[in-house]
């Protein structure tokens, strides 16, 4: 019987650290399922969800543990179930001047209208003509079945006049 693990994953920034997960994960026969990975802040950060068999977790847990003296923490937790809801999914891109708080304020209209967020990346950039500091964000998201994508984009667009919304399936999204 198999497990299935979730690992969060940060050290400092260097090469070869991809490749030391890989390669532990492979002296225990373990399988490397999913995988988001990005450097943030001269950090190395990532969630991986791997495959492994009952009895070699421990060994496995055990030598990502050790990973630690070479400057790279592993935490591991056991895999949840299946994804929550079973309403409309939507890809999600919000574009306006970047603020302290925009984060917390889309993500209080999120929970409150019951989203679920499968994924959510933001980044700031410098506007093209003004350089004026633009907020992203693009998330996948789970709608309940009873909120409608434009009763969510008139919500999230009331936070701000700067704010651009933009809801789509996401065969339309690609």
């Amino acid at each position: 019987m198999s497990n299935q693990l979730v690992l969060t994953v940060i050290a400092d920034d260097r090469p070869g650290l991809v490749d030391a997960l890989a390669e532990t994960l492979v002296r225990h026969g373990g399988n490397w399922l999913e995988s988001a990975l990005a450097r943030l802040g001269g950090k190395f950060a990532g969630i991986l969800l791997i495959e492994v068999a009952g009895d070699r977790q421990a060994l496995l847990e055990e030598d990502l543990a050790a990973m630690a003296a070479r400057g790279i923490d592993v935490s591991v937790a056991p895999a949840g179930t299946a994804g929550v809801g079973n309403g409309e999914q939507l890809a999600l891109t919000v574009v306006g001047n970047d603020r302290r708080g925009i984060v917390g304020e889309i993500s209080r209209i999120l929970a409150r209208c019951n989203v679920n967020v499968d994924e959510l990346f933001t980044a700031t950039e410098n506007a093209p003509m003004s350089g004026e500091r633009l907020f992203r964000a693009q998330a996948r998201v789970m709608l309940p079945p009873d909120l409608g994508a434009e009763d969510l984009r008139v919500l999230l667009e009331d936070l701000s006049d700067d704010l651009v919304v933009e809801l789509e399936t996401p065969d339309e999204h690609g």
